[in-house]
């Protein structure tokens, strides 16, 4: 199984996997490079753990934006 960054965000509420990875040492090298990215949309960071996993999503939205994203979409596509 692979390994993968898991990183969890509070404003917006979400969790992000980063991968996959061939080893812990390859997510480790490259997991700053994923945090410095998240951090310019300035959410506050959570958690950071690597794992191995096998992410049904790649971003999890928790706080039912995904759902306010889709009608948005939906309502532009219908324009």
């Amino acid at each position: 199984m692979a390994w993968w960054v898991e990183i969890v965000t509070k404003k917006p509420d979400c969790k992000y996997y980063f991968g996959p990875f061939a080893s812990h040492r390859e997510a480790q090298l490259y997991q700053l490079g994923y945090i410095e990215d998240l951090e310019r949309e300035r959410p506050q960071l959570i958690a950071i753990e690597i794992k191995q996993c096998q992410p049904k999503e790649l971003t999890i939205f928790e706080d039912g934006s995904i759902e306010k994203i889709d009608r948005i979409i939906s309502r532009d596509i219908s324009a």
